[in-house]
């Protein structure tokens, strides 16, 4: 059983790994479903304390590649997560006195929104110099701030690493291009990341051998996305689509298996 369970966490990891890796960001939305009905945790709000420290992990790791390419608005990033870490607080707490089946019908309801959200061609700001300075701060500042503290709740609440809400959520605010807003954004998934799992650690809600496990198999997975990715060039789009229609299926699924255990 320890064995099964053991190959179960990699899988689940490198499943997500390889998602990340070839198309990008969404990927990580699979995490809590896959540690629930893959790996076999019996507790949604271990699956999400899990899965917030692993996205964290996996975040940071790619915040390194994005700050070496010079992708990254740090004072705009850093406000963002800044108040985000105090929505996630909020969010995390909120969602570890929520009763664990109606969590997981709600995570199926976020897995929806997110496969739709895939479907949508992704456009970024005009202002590539935008910067966070004395003279912008009245302007920045308070779209910062009402932004980065609702998608770190969001965030924190279904245990999410959010990037699907961070990016476009940072662009509404600064209106700085896509390839900045991801970079900058992966400082933000690290924060909430970080923040979730330090608030469910603390009520012994992190299964770590499994987060490592689960961290493991992602690098491995994400190794050989990145690599199919620069193979298949062209047909990324396609492949979005197939898994943003693949959310969408699971989201349901998720959705109506607890909706029916609620209401039964």
């Amino acid at each position: 059983m320890f064995e099964a369970s053991l190959i179960a966490s990699l899988l689940s990891g490198a499943v997500v790994g390889l998602v990340l890796g070839l198309i990008g960001g969404g990927g990580s939305i699979l995490a809590v479903p896959l540690l629930v009905y893959v790996v076999g945790m019996d507790d949604p709000h271990a699956a999400i304390g899990t899965s917030a420290f692993a996205v964290a992990v996996s975040a940071a790791f790619n915040l390194v590649f994005h700050a070496r390419a010079g992708t990254v608005k740090w004072r705009c990033a850093l406000v963002f997560a800044a108040f985000g870490v105090v929505g996630a607080a909020l969010g995390s707490t909120l969602g570890k006195i929520t009763e664990g089946q109606l969590l997981l019908t709600l995570f199926g309801l976020i897995m929806i929104a997110v496969g739709a959200a895939m479907l949508r061609r992704q456009a970024g700001g005009e202002d590539a110099e935008v910067k966070l300075t004395r003279d912008s701060a009245a302007r920045l500042l308070p779209r910062l701030g009402a932004s980065g503290t609702l998608v770190g709740a969001l965030s924190g609440f279904f245990g999410i690493g959010g990037g699907f809400l961070v990016v476009p959520g940072l662009i509404a605010a600064t209106a700085m291009p896509l390839l900045n807003s991801i970079g900058s954004s992966l400082v933000a998934v690290t924060a909430f990341g970080a923040t979730t799992a330090a608030n469910y650690a603390l009520a012994g809600w992190v299964d770590w051998p499994v987060a490592g496990l689960f961290i493991a198999g992602g690098f491995a997975g994400g190794l050989l996305g990145a690599w199919l990715a620069r193979v298949l060039g062209g047909r990324r789009n396609a492949l979005k689509y197939l898994f943003s229609a693949v959310v969408i299926g699971f989201g349901l699924f998720i959705a109506i298996r607890g909706a029916l255990v609620l209401f039964a």
